[in-house]
């Protein structure tokens, strides 16, 4: 008798998940469902993107065939002025509610609720940079191993991470602020000259291994990491945007040469990449929220028509006497914020000529005055370009291996969402020997 009972309650507890999309738990978390499609089978092949971004939460969820991802969702959730500043979380439980808002709107539209989402972290003291070790074996006839190459990344590790720490006390004046990794990648591996994707099994003498790490303040990370814990999702990683936003292209090519900017509300994300590898990342805190502020003094408007005043004025839609206040208004703080990406820029020219193609996203960038500052020659005079950048936008329909089937993504604002459902494939999908071992690096270092 008994077991009939739990067979029937079984069947009356499936019955409310399949009349439910999803339902809300105490504290705001979601529950993830089967969904009205798919079934429980098919939610290792799920996972929600989530852009929690200082203007706003932006929410794709999407499903993994055959390595490519098929956008099914889309959702997103303006933030609060108190929420998010410069990119770091202020009000947990704020954010929280946000993100639910967006999950909730992208899971409806894609009739399923995955439990595993990707989050991007960013701001001024998210630090990444590529570390290249080169080393000669002492027997270069004996094939690499596995071990003999995580020795390697083990070096670069140490050696960043001391490195991120140095810099991030300078910038603050705190001598031992904690730090924590973020996410790492091999980004080049050269084997006597010879460029390889997979050492392993090779024979050489010279073998030279790049490797991508990037490390954020425990405090941010860990602000992160509570949200997601609050909405009941399973956190598959957190990557940094600047750098899912440069690898979100074609990476089939490896002679890929551009930098990326990605102007937020509140940060400026750029990322060199050079031989189709990232070689570091930068932020610093102006975006779009900066401007948004000079438009609200300059029109005697609240944040929140200022706002839509900027918009307007960005899209050509605004009457010509507040477009020319406008305009005049942003000129100074336009300045300001290319001083900021030359300081930026600066480091990455020590040693090498800068990419001559710019590939601006994010919602700032949609602000004429922005690529007209990048194709002003002056600019660039005292940083090594070899010649006048070329200034593009990049597109969502741009993204590598991710399909908008909502045909909703339009705008240069919805490219970093995608950009990190990009990043999750290899997590999702089967992993390269790489991948599987710099995913466990990563998980090492939190331990």
């Amino acid at each position: 008798m008994s077991l009939i009972f739990y067979l029937y309650a079984s069947i009356l507890t499936l019955s409310n998940i399949v009349k439910t999309l999803f339902e809300t738990l105490p504290g705001g978390r979601l529950e993830s469902s089967m969904g009205l499609f798919g079934g429980k089978k098919k939610a290792n092949n799920w996972a929600i993107s989530l852009d929690i971004g200082t203007e706003f939460v932006k929410a794709i969820v999407f499903e993994v065939e055959g390595g490519v991802g098929h956008v099914r969702g889309v959702g997103r959730c303006h933030q609060k002025l108190a929420d998010m500043q410069g990119g770091g979380v202020t009000d947990i439980h704020g954010v929280a509610k946000n993100c639910e808002t967006a999950i909730e709107q992208a899971a409806t539209q894609a009739q399923f609720l995955p439990d595993k989402a990707i989050v991007g972290i960013a701001g001024e003291l998210v630090k990444g940079a590529t570390t290249t070790i080169k080393m000669t074996r002492q027997k270069p006839y004996t094939q690499i191993q596995m071990s003999e190459l995580q020795d390697i990344v083990n070096q670069v590790q140490a050696e960043a991470f001391r490195d991120a720490r140095k810099e991030l006390a300078a910038e603050t004046g705190q001598d031992e602020i904690d730090v924590q990794l973020v996410n790492a990648a091999v980004v080049s591996v050269t084997i006597d000259g010879y460029k390889v994707s997979n050492p392993l099994s090779y024979q050489g003498k010279e073998l030279s291994v790049g490797v991508y790490n990037s490390f954020a303040p425990i405090v941010q990370l860990g602000a992160l990491e509570t949200v997601v814990r609050e909405l009941g999702l399973e956190l598959l990683a957190v990557s940094a945007e600047p750098y899912a936003v440069a690898r979100c292209l074609d990476e089939e090519s490896t002679d890929l040469a551009s930098i990326f900017i990605d102007i937020g509300g509140g940060t400026t994300d750029v990322a060199v990449v050079r031989n189709g590898g990232v070689e570091g990342t930068k932020m610093f805190a102006i975006g779009g929220r900066a401007f948004t502020k000079r438009v609200a003094a300059v029109l005697g408007e609240q944040f929140t028509s200022a706002e839509q005043s900027k918009i307007q004025y960005s899209g050509g839609e605004l009457e010509p006497e507040k477009a020319a206040l406008v305009k005049h208004a942003l000129t100074n703080d336009v300045k300001v914020w290319l001083s900021a990406l030359q300081i930026s820029l600066d480091e990455f020219g020590e040693t090498e000529l800068l990419p001559s193609k710019i590939l601006l996203c994010g919602g700032g960038s949609n602000l004429p005055e922005i690529r007209q500052a990048l194709e002003n020659k002056d600019w660039i005079k005292d940083l090594p370009f070899a010649r006048q950048p070329d200034v593009q936008f990049i597109k969502p329909a741009d993204v590598a291996n991710m399909i908008d089937e909502t045909h909703s993504l339009k705008n240069i604002d919805e490219v970093t969402p995608l950009a990190l459902g990009n990043v999750a494939l290899d997590l999702i999908g089967e992993s390269g020997i790489l991948e599987t071992m710099m995913r466990k690096t990563v998980s090492g270092v939190k331990n």
